[in-house]
Parts: C-alpha cells; sequence; structure tokens
C-alpha cells in the first residue's frame, strides 16, 4: 500500500496552527496550507520521467506540500522518478521541529534525501544564483505575504539578482525561479495582487521573462483557500515552466478548496497578457465566451484618446483635518466621500459622515479643490464581498449650486478634462458604461483585489466619445437604471 502521510501532517497542522500567536504569524507572513490544496497542487505537476527529482520547498512549515507531492509519487500517479532530493526551508524554530518529524517519516520508507534549511531563503537563494550552483526540477511553494521596505536588506540583495518586487510572496517565486533548471516546474499559491498595478510590474516582466505560464487555478471565494486562519485574500495557484516556450494556458475555478465544483478551460496566450498592453497585466477569464468589452471593435480607445483625465482623489482627510468640519457655512466648500453617493443619487450634505462635509476654502486647500462641474466618480474601495468592483456616480454641480470648488476625498477616483469638469451627457456616458456588467467582469480578470487604481482606470479599453455621449443621453433621459438596461443598452450601442 502506498505510504501516504499527509493527512495525518493536517491533523498537526489543525493543532499547531491556533497555538500561534496571531502578531509571530504576521510578523513571519505565512499561513499553513490546508491538505486539499497542498494535494491540488501537488496533482498540477506534469507527468515526469526523471531519474532524480529535486524539489524546493520554501517556506516549508510543517511539510505540506512536499508531502503532497512526495504522497503523489509514491502513489504512481505519472511521476516515475527513481529517487526524489527535497530541500526544505523554514526559518521558524518550532514549525522546523515538526517538518524534520514529518518529513524523516518518508525517509525511513523511501529513496527520498532530505535536506532542511533554517536559513533566510532569500539570502541563500540569491547567493546560490550568484554562485550558479543548485538547479531544481520541481519547486511547491506557499511563500509568506508581507511587504518588503524599499531600504532593506532583501530589497537589495533581490535587485543584485535581478528582481524588483515589493513583496516576499514574488521575492521567493522569483528566486525560486532563478534556482530552477530549463524545463523545470513550479507550482506556488500566491495572492492574485500581482496580476495588475504598477508596483508589480517589475515582477511580471521577470516572470513572463523567465518562466512559461502554463496553469492558473483561482478560487471563487475569497475566504475559502486559508479559512482556518480567518485570511480573506484572493489566492490564486500557478504553475510555471523555467524557459518554456509560451503556448496556451489553463484556467481552472473552484468556489473553495473541495473543488467539486471545479471548472477548467484553454485559452490563448494573447487572452491571457494582451500583445499591446505595456503594463503586462495578467488577465484570468473564468469563461471560454469572451464578453463585449473583448468582442466589440468599438471599445478601443484610451482615456487620453478621448481627452478624458482620471485622478485619484486628492484630499487626504487626515492630514487636512484642520480644515474639514461637519457641518457646511460660509467659507467652506463640498468635501466629497463615498459615502455620499448612493446609486445615482448624492446625498450632500450627510449626517452621520466620520469626518464631515465641507472642507474650509482657503490658501492652504485650494490646490487640493477641483472646480464646481460635471464629474463622473468611481470608489477606489469596495467591500469585500461586494457584487461589483467597479460602482460609479456621477457629481451633478446642481448639488452644489453656490460652491466654486468641491474637494474629493482620496477614496474615490475622479474622471475629468485637464482637471475641470466633463460634459453632463459625457459624465452620464461615462458612468453608465463603468456601471455594466461587461466592465465588472472584465476589471475582475486582471484585478484581484478590492481597490481600483486610477492606473487600472487609464489603462481600461472605452468606447468613442460619440458612443459615451450617445449612452449619456440615453441614460439621462430615464428616471430610473437596472443593470439588465444598461447591460442591453451596451450591446445596442456596441453592435
Amino acid at each position: 500500500m502506498p505510504f501516504q502521510h499527509l493527512d495525518q501532517v493536517d491533523a498537526l497542522r489543525r493543532e499547531v496552527a491556533p497555538r500561534l500567536a496571531l502578531r509571530r504569524k504576521s510578523a513571519l507572513g505565512q499561513f499553513m496550507t490546508p491538505s486539499p490544496v497542498a494535494r491540488f497542487m501537488a496533482a498540477m505537476f506534469p507527468a515526469s520521467t526523471l531519474h532524480t527529482c529535486r524539489l524546493l520547498d520554501a517556506g516549508a512549515g510543517i511539510g505540506a506540500l512536499s508531502c503532497a507531492f512526495l504522497d503523489r509519487w509514491c502513489s504512481g500517479d505519472r511521476l516515475q522518478f527513481k529517487a526524489v532530493e527535497v530541500e526544505a526551508f523554514e526559518i521558524d524554530s518550532a514549525l522546523r521541529a515538526h517538518l524534520e518529524n514529518t518529513l524523516a517519516k518518508y525517509a525511513t520508507r523511501l529513496p527520498v534525501t532530505l535536506k532542511i534549511s533554517s536559513g533566510d531563503f532569500i539570502w541563500q537563494a540569491a547567493c546560490r544564483h550568484l554562485q550558479g550552483s543548485n538547479r531544481f526540477s520541481h519547486a511547491i511553494l506557499n511563500p509568506p505575504y508581507k511587504k518588503i521596505n524599499s531600504a532593506s536588506e532583501h530589497r537589495l540583495i533581490l535587485r543584485r539578482v535581478g528582481i524588483e518586487t515589493v513583496n516576499l510572496y514574488s521575492a521567493f517565486v522569483g528566486l525560486a525561479l532563478l534556482l530552477m533548471a530549463p524545463g523545470g516546474q513550479l507550482v506556488a499559491i500566491i495572492p492574485r495582487s500581482f496580476c495588475n498595478g504598477p508596483y508589480y510590474r517589475p515582477f511580471r516582466e521577470f516572470l513572463l521573462q523567465h518562466a512559461a505560464l502554463r496553469h492558473m487555478h483561482l478560487f471563487a471565494s475569497r475566504n475559502q483557500a486559508f479559512r482556518d486562519d480567518d485570511v480573506l485574500q484572493e489566492n490564486i495557484i500557478i504553475r510555471l515552466e523555467r524557459g518554456g516556450q509560451q503556448g496556451n494556458v489553463i484556467i481552472s475555478t473552484s468556489t473553495g478548496d473541495s473543488f467539486d465544483d471545479l471548472r477548467t478551460f484553454e485559452h490563448p496566450f494573447d487572452r491571457i497578457v494582451s500583445r499591446d498592453d505595456l503594463e503586462r497585466f495578467i488577465h484570468v477569464p473564468i469563461s471560454p465566451e469572451r464578453n463585449a468589452i473583448e468582442l466589440s471593435s468599438e471599445i478601443r480607445y484610451s482615456l487620453a484618446d478621448l481627452r478624458i483625465g482620471v485622478s485619484t482623489g486628492p484630499v487626504v482627510d487626515f492630514r487636512l483635518l484642520d480644515h474639514i468640519q461637519q457641518e457646511p457655512e460660509e467659507g467652506t466648500v463640498p468635501l466629497l466621500y463615498p459615502g455620499h453617493f448612493v446609486g445615482r443619487a448624492t446625498q450632500w450634505p450627510k449626517q452621520g459622515m466620520k469626518r464631515g462635509n465641507a472642507i474650509r476654502l482657503n490658501d492652504d486647500t485650494k490646490k487640493w479643490l477641483f472646480p464646481n462641474g460635471f464629474y463622473t466618480v468611481a470608489r477606489r474601495f469596495t467591500a469585500k464581498e461586494e457584487r461589483r468592483r467597479i460602482v460609479a456616480s456621477v457629481v451633478d454641480p446642481a448639488s452644489f449650486p453656490d460652491a466654486p470648488m468641491l474637494g474629493f476625498e482620496n477614496h474615490l477616483n475622479i474622471f475629468h478634462e485637464d482637471k475641470r469638469g466633463l460634459p453632463e451627457i459625457l459624465a452620464h456616458g461615462l458612468s453608465a458604461f463603468l456601471n455594466t456588467t461587461a466592465v465588472d467582469e472584465h476589471f475582475r480578470r486582471f484585478n484581484g483585489h478590492t481597490q481600483v487604481n486610477a492606473t487600472d482606470l487609464r489603462l481600461m479599453k472605452y468606447p468613442s466619445r460619440a458612443a459615451l455621449m450617445a449612452l449619456g443621453k440615453w441614460a439621462r433621459a430615464r428616471e430610473k437604471l437596472t443593470q439588465d438596461m444598461l447591460d442591453d443598452q451596451l450591446k445596442q450601442l456596441i453592435k
């Protein structure tokens, strides 16, 4: 009977995890992998007949991922190695004691050679790469998640090996890739945040330069992959091939870690990373059908083409608290937060606003304000499980007839023309377009967190200015707009 040890390790995880103080988890930035996720990750590796497998497990915890890999090997599931050499890194001494005990049980019964390292993986991996040593055939990772200070020693050593990144998880993946032999296979579960945004652009370029993207698995529910640790993060499992020739990419999805509703599709790479996207955003389409945004030749204009700008709200309230007040009065102008927008309506002033409704107009604040006018605004943050990512509204100057200027708080994105208001019909058309299901679905393909950045909105494609004006005229003429009405009208507009 094949030697299977992962279930025992998972029982140990459930016993050990509650004992780890939250502060200690935060300091290390690591959460242990549940057994269903570990098994799924191990199953993602393609068949192999290597004589000796050299497996890397960095941030190994108590060894769940290595166990899942070894269990699959000894079950005879298409991994036909004669021997396996495992090198596992774990910096936490308490977890490392469990790791040593876990893996030793395999070494007593199987042709497995073990090396367990206690050092800093970033330093050791970077030094090995610079020395040209150690080439792994396989890597399986659940790396730590924690920001890297821009002036830290970690950041400096990463730059020496050509990795520019802002988080430990992407640093671990980048270093593991550098230690892989050509054709080596890497499977990792990581936050989806690297797929878009300016901070991870160098890492995306590094990843796509050094490896072919073979498989991505997305969990539809944010709180399922690490639910025992109350982690609310959109995670993705990726399989990379070191130095591989890029081809089609497998995309699979499941609601949670039971994988009982697993769906799998294959997509051409240009659906994952657009050829003309200089930011190299990584899209994760969740169905084989292309939506209206992809299919329409009419939705091809940038905001620059449309002579529209988008900016993050410049009023950072905690820096201007001395100038913000609850009630408007002479010498103040409206200060708008996301809470002032409900559907198509602007509710201002509004009782119960935490900071206030108004900001004093003076020499200290004027540079942070916009002239009163029509604007389209989109919230920068949505609730963790909110149905929509992009929620847009129209600012109508009639709501503030006596105000010469408006303040937009930092949790809003503002669409404008050269820092001034938009034509009324254009503002309504832009808001209607952004609130369509097609835009929301398209946005979710590359955005894996709840933040909507101005950069993301700037890089999207839009209908022509004339089409947006037509959509705005239609929307403006209706007292009530439902989601179905918006979606149907967009389809009519881009036929």
